[in-house]
């Protein structure tokens, strides 16, 4: 029982000091986390002019979209993709690239980007990607505005989250196993101690999880070669130490064989057999690095390539292995297709964070404060 004490001790400190000392981050890395997950919701706030759409889904053929598009982008500006929305309400996202500007940063170079009506292809919006509200989420989210080493920074924020969720479900664990109990509100004489216990009981879990999933994505290398041997590989694919930074996009070429709608009819004839339930979602242009078109078809994560000067199809099904582990980890991360349920669970769990952390401080100067007047009272005997 003594070691039992000792343990719950550290753990008590543990988690106390992690809530204390790093609370000032963690909690806006969960509210952007927050606000990212529902993309469309957070853009729409921030511009609705974007959102200003008919209520019907996309309807006209690709190129439709990428001639409105090309009236208002300027002429060294080249179409990159055109993004079809999933749903009413929201935009066509046409995406184009410039003229790369010679010693940018690789990554950091103007994205031009057109969002259109879907019903009429009516220009609603036209800037910069690369700049904006969700921008700024993004890259305080991934790497907290610190240059080169930002992401690891974040990674280990992200154990630091994973380590805190993990003695917060040990401190809440009943010492006589009564675990239904555990959960009773009046756990303790305290309104912010039973909701700090209530609310941590259970959002640990998908807390525990998005952590881990955040610390797997700022961690790829290292992560690759820990999971490599778990899923049968030698040796992960890049595993190696990182080269250089991140590399810039290749730029579309300036003239296609195909037309968009070419290219979409044979990714649907091809991949989809011509059902007619399959739509485009995406359709990729080809690059200065590769000839193809890439589409995304509905109901399927495979991504067709379709040749452009052949007309040749090609399904690239979604990578197994290690590649596999890293795109389901960024899948439950960002809550991509994985359904309102989940994106709701994100939400919460990027909340919970404010929550927990507001009520664990109240917790602790109370406690201190108490400890105080139980000395003074010592004394004054």
């Amino acid at each position: 029982m003594a070691r039992r004490g000792d343990l719950r001790r550290v753990w008590f400190q543990v988690h106390l000091w992690i809530g204390v000392l790093l609370s000032a981050v963690l909690i806006p890395l969960s509210l952007t986390g927050t606000l990212l997950v529902w993309h469309d919701w957070t853009d729409g706030i921030a511009n609705p002019q974007r959102y200003n759409t008919s209520t019907q889904l996309a309807s006209l053929p690709m190129s439709a979209y990428a001639q409105a598009a090309r009236a208002v982008l300027k002429p060294d500006e080249r179409i990159a993709s055109v993004e079809l929305p999933d749903h009413a309400g929201s935009p066509v996202v046409v995406t184009a690239a410039g003229k790369p500007v010679k010693g940018a940063r690789p990554g950091s170079a103007p994205r031009p980007t057109v969002w259109l009506d879907p019903a009429t292809a009516r220009v609603l919006d036209q800037g910069d990607a690369n700049t904006g509200v969700l921008r700024i989420l993004h890259v305080f989210h991934g790497t907290l505005n610190i240059p080169e080493v930002g992401r690891k920074v974040v990674g280990w924020f992200g154990w630091a989250m994973l380590t805190s969720a993990l003695t917060g479900l040990w401190l809440w664990w009943p010492r006589n196993g009564a675990v239904l109990k555990g959960l009773r509100w009046t756990r303790g004489p305290l309104f912010t101690g039973n909701l700090h216990h209530l609310v941590g009981f259970w959002i640990c879990i998908p807390l525990a999880t998005l952590a881990f999933t955040g610390a797997y994505i700022s961690f790829p290398q290292t992560m690759k070669a820990a999971v490599a041997p778990l899923v049968g590989e030698a040796r992960a694919k890049g595993a190696g130490p990182a080269q250089g930074g991140p590399r810039g996009r290749a730029r579309p070429v300036a003239e296609t064989m195909l037309t968009p709608d070419q290219a979409a009819a044979r990714a649907l004839e091809s991949a989809q057999g011509g059902r007619a339930d399959a739509r485009v979602t995406r359709l990729g242009w080809p690059t200065e690095k590769s000839s193809d078109w890439t589409v995304r078809l509905t109901g399927t994560t495979a991504e067709v390539k379709v040749a452009d000067a052949s007309g040749e199809v090609s399904v690239d099904a979604p990578k197994g292995g290690t590649d596999g582990v890293a795109r389901v980890m960024r899948q439950i991360h960002y809550g991509t297709d994985t359904g309102p349920v989940w994106q709701a669970i994100i939400f919460l769990g990027g909340i919970a964070p404010l929550l927990l952390g507001v009520t664990g401080v109240v917790m602790w100067l109370k406690n201190r404060a108490g400890r105080r007047a139980v000395e003074a009272a010592r004394r004054g005997r």
